[in-house]
C-alpha cells in the first residue's frame, strides 16, 4: 500500500531562492539513498541542474508577471509517498511516483521524483516547481488537497494490483470516546479506593481510614475536617459531599459503617469498544489481488480497474468500510429518493386536476344561463339542437363536480393560488430530488460493483436495482 503527503516548500528566514531550491533538492537527490541516483527521474527539467532550471522559471516568472513575494513565497512542493516494506520493486515505485507527479499537476510544472531506498520501506520524494512551465502562474495549494492526492494515489495504486490504506485516520477519537478511554482523575480514584475499603467491611472510621492508607491513598485529619490525596495529587481533598459526592459525605459514610445504609458505589466509566468489523475494503483488495472465482470473472467482464478504484475511493470518503452500512445507505438513499419522487407526482396530479376543474368552472359558468333556458323550455329539442355545444359542456362539467363530490365549487382565483403553490413547491423539491437521485445512482452502482466482485447477493442484482439505476 501507498500512503502520501503533501507539504509546500518555502525559502525561509536567512537563504536566497537559489539557495532555498539546491538544499531541497540535494537532500532527495542523495546517491546513498537512491542507488547512487539511478532511482531519480525527472519531467521537463534535467535532475542535474533541476535547482538551476528551477531558479530561472522563478526569474522568468518574476520579468513576466512583475508580481514578487517574500520569506514566505512557495519555491516548490512535495510529495512523500511510501509504501509497504515488501510489495513493490524501486524502479516500480519510481514509475508510480511519476505517475502520480503528472496526474496531479496535470503535465504543467516541472517536477522530480527520487526513489529513496535507505529504509525498510521505499518511498519517494516527489518535488515539482510551483511555477508553471509557460512561467505565468503558480501552483496554488488548495483545500483539501491532501485528500485529492490520497484518492489519485489509490487510484493509481489499484490499477497497477497494489494495495491501499484501508481505513485512513482523518481525525482523533470524539469526545466522548476521549473521556471513555482516559485514565480516572484523582477524585476517581479516591472514590474507588473508598468503594474498595467498604468492601472490606471496616468496624469503624478508624478502621476506614487504615484500609485507605494500605492502599497508598495519604490521609491527613484537620481539625474537624478529614483531607485525603491519591499517589500522584498536588493537592488534599475533604472527605464530605461537596468534594467528592453525596455518597462520600462522611455523615453517609458513618451511617454506612454503623449499618444504618447501605454504600452505592461510584459508578465506573468504562469505554464500550465498537465490536469489530470486517473491512470492505480489505476483502475487495484480497480478491483483486487473487483473481479467482466466478464473482471475479463476472467483475472483469464488465468493468475495469479504473472504475473498481473509483468504487474503493468512494467507500474510503464515505466511510463505508462494512458491507452492512453500505445496504443499509443504500437503502436510505432509495427510500429518500422513493418518497420525494411521489413527492413530485403527487403535486403534479393534483396541479393537473386543478387545470380539469378549472377548466370546468369556467365552461359551468359560460353556460349556467344557456342551461337555465333549456331547462325552462322544458328540455327541448329543437333548443338542445341550436345549442348543442353549451350544452354539452354543461353538462359535462356538472357530471365532473358530482365525481369530485363538491357540493360548493372553489373559486378560479382559490385554484390558481393552490396551483402556484404547488408548482412553487414541486420545483423547491426538484433540488432535494436531483441531489438524493445522484446520491442514490452511486451508492446503488457502488454496491453492484462489491456485489459483482466478491459475490454477494448472486450473480446479477435484482430486478428492483436495475430499474432504479436506469432512472
Amino acid at each position: 500500500m501507498a500512503t502520501t503527503r503533501i507539504m509546500p516548500l518555502h525559502i525561509g528566514k536567512g537563504r536566497t531562492v537559489g539557495k532555498a531550491i539546491q538544499d531541497i533538492i540535494d537532500y532527495v537527490e542523495n546517491p546513498k539513498k537512491t542507488d547512487g541516483g539511478r532511482l531519480i527521474s525527472s519531467y521537463q527539467c534535467d535532475s542535474r541542474i533541476a535547482d538551476a532550471e528551477f531558479l530561472f522559471s522563478k526569474r522568468q516568472y518574476l520579468a513576466k508577471t512583475g508580481r514578487r513575494r517574500g520569506a514566505d513565497d512557495v519555491i516548490a512542493y512535495t510529495i512523500r509517498q511510501s509504501f509497504v516494506p515488501g510489495e513493490i520493486t524501486p524502479e516500480e515505485a519510481n514509475r508510480l511516483g511519476c505517475e502520480l507527479a503528472r496526474r496531479f499537476t496535470k503535465g504543467n510544472h516541472a517536477f522530480i521524483v527520487c526513489t529513496h531506498i535507505d529504509k525498510a520501506h521505499i518511498h519517494n520524494h516527489i518535488i515539482w516547481n510551483s511555477t508553471t512551465l509557460d512561467c505565468t502562474r503558480k501552483f496554488r495549494d488548495f483545500l483539501g488537497s491532501g485528500r485529492a492526492v490520497r484518492r489519485l494515489n489509490d487510484t493509481i495504486c489499484i490499477e497497477n494490483g497494489y494495495s491501499i490504506v484501508a481505513n485512513p485516520k482523518r481525525r482523533g477519537k470524539s469526545y466522548n470516546k476521549w473521556l471513555g478511554s482516559k485514565p480516572p482523575c484523582h477524585r476517581d480514584r479516591l472514590r474507588m479506593a473508598i468503594d474498595d475499603a467498604l468492601a472490606q467491611k471496616p468496624a469503624d472510621l478508624d478502621a476506614l481510614l487504615k484500609l485507605l492508607g494500605e492502599a497508598g491513598i495519604e490521609v491527613s485529619p484537620r481539625g474537624k475536617f478529614i483531607r485525603l490525596r491519591a499517589p500522584g495529587q498536588k493537592n488534599f481533598v475533604r472527605l464530605d459531599g461537596n468534594s467528592l459526592g453525596a455518597e462520600y459525605d462522611i455523615s453517609a459514610l458513618l451511617a454506612v459503617l454503623s449499618g444504618e445504609r447501605t454504600h452505592t458505589p461510584s459508578p465506573k466509566k468504562v469505554h464500550r469498544a465498537d465490536p469489530p468489523k470486517v473491512n470492505l475494503l480489505v476483502d475487495i483488495q484480497a480478491k483483486l489481488r487473487d483473481g479467482k472465482g466466478a464473482g471475479y470473472a463476472r467483475w472483469a467482464s464488465v468493468f475495469n480497474l479504473k472504475q473498481m478504484a473509483q468504487t474503493m475511493n468512494y467507500l474510503t470518503e464515505h466511510g463505508l468500510l462494512d458491507y452492512a452500512d453500505l445496504a443499509a445507505k443504500a437503502a436510505a438513499a432509495t427510500e429518500r429518493y422513493n418518497g420525494l419522487s411521489e413527492k413530485i407526482k403527487a403535486a403534479e396530479r393534483r396541479m393537473a386536476q386543478i387545470a380539469v376543474l378549472k377548466t370546468h368552472i369556467i365552461n359551468y359558468s359560460k353556460t349556467r344561463d344557456v342551461y337555465v333556458a333549456y331547462r325552462k323550455a322544458g328540455y327541448s329539442k329543437k333548443f338542445k339542437a341550436e345549442h348543442e355545444s353549451e350544452i354539452l359542456l354543461h353538462q359535462t362539467a356538472k357530471k365532473a363536480f358530482d365525481e369530485l363530490g363538491l357540493k360548493k365549487l372553489p373559486t378560479v382565483k382559490s385554484l390558481q393560488a393552490e396551483y402556484a403553490a404547488l408548482l412553487a413547491e414541486k420545483k423547491s423539491a426538484y433540488t432535494d430530488y436531483r441531489r438524493a437521485r445522484d446520491e442514490m445512482k452511486e451508492l446503488l452502482t457502488v454496491r453492484a460493483n462489491v456485489d459483482r466482485l466478491m459475490g454477494y447477493g448472486g450473480a446479477e442484482p435484482d430486478k428492483e436495482t436495475e430499474r432504479q439505476e436506469e432512472r
